[in-house]
């Protein structure tokens, strides 16, 4: 029989929650009701005077094409760095808990990158991959290849998915190698014994247990690429060169705080935040049919 809590004042979980609640309405709540407001409104840069336009700000979004490119680039930039900092995370995860000697020492010191803020993640990937002073353009001389990611857009792309891919494998190694660590361990002897591989036991056994793991992670990565990539873009190339790296939320910040374009800048906020929220329907949706929970 399950055993409930009952509280003998009613206003007591009131109280636990106010301070949750109340952080989550100064915090999310309002500020999205105001760039909703705010997005059918045309605003003059100082904030002293608005007209109601309507949709007008949306249709000039879907008129331009600068943003309808940042709206395609941000797709491949999410679809990227998730799938790679997924793919590095569960391999050294499997490695990790593979390991039986020095185990603990490997854990710890895959997770550091956790630790580390986006906009310090991409100004230590801005040192490494420098034309003048990092050491990766120093080695690709030797190929004959030429690296400027501040004049080549596709060089520069490269490099904040692979900065923002690192920021994120630690917290993807965390829950593969807790979701590995809690399969009972007669299961993979039993593979073993059987005569199956580690890769065949990682394939038909390990992988298909940890699905949930998998599908949490897929919609936690895109939710990231979409919002918490902002400081590494800043740092690293500012959304440059031409432009080619400019994705939906760098595109907000510089139409609100560079060309102070209010009403544009909230319309861009709302239409991004529905895009997180249309896309994590359809992995739940969709993609969560494939997942095992057995």
């Amino acid at each position: 029989m399950i055993k409930r809590i009952h509280f003998s004042r009613p206003v007591l979980p009131y109280l636990l929650l106010a301070p949750q609640l109340a952080i989550t309405m100064v915090f999310f709540l309002w500020p999205a009701y105001q760039a909703l407001e705010q997005s059918f409104f045309l605003e003059d840069p100082f904030g002293l005077s608005r007209t109601f336009i309507g949709l007008d700000n949306f249709k000039e979004l879907w008129m331009s094409d600068s943003y309808r490119n940042s709206f395609f680039r941000t797709l491949i930039f999410s679809a990227s760095v998730a799938f790679c900092s997924i793919s590095f995370a569960l391999i050294l995860a499997a490695m990790a808990d593979y390991l039986v000697k020095k185990s603990r020492f490997y854990r710890h010191f895959l997770i550091i990158p956790y630790a580390v803020a986006p906009v310090l993640a991409g100004a230590i990937w801005m040192f490494v991959f420098d034309p003048t002073l990092g050491i990766i353009p120093y080695w690709l001389d030797f190929l004959h290849i030429e690296w400027n990611h501040r004049l080549n857009g596709n060089q520069a792309m490269f490099l904040i998915i692979i900065a923002a891919a690192w920021n994120m494998i630690s917290y993807n190694f965390l829950f593969f190698l807790a979701g590995m660590q809690s399969i009972p361990k007669s299961l993979i002897e039993a593979a073993a014994i059987d005569g199956a591989g580690p890769v065949r036991r990682f394939k038909d056994l390990i992988f298909p247990l940890i699905s949930p793991t998998t599908f949490f992670l897929l919609v936690m990565n895109i939710i990231y690429a979409f919002f918490d990539t902002f400081g590494i873009i800043h740092a690293v190339t500012m959304g440059g060169p031409g432009n080619s790296t400019e994705t939906l939320v760098y595109k907000v910040y510089k139409d609100g705080f560079l060309s102070m374009n209010y009403g544009v800048s909230a319309s861009q906020s709302v239409i991004l935040i529905v895009i997180v929220m249309a896309l994590t329907v359809l992995q739940f949706r969709y993609v969560e049919r494939k997942v095992s929970y057995a």
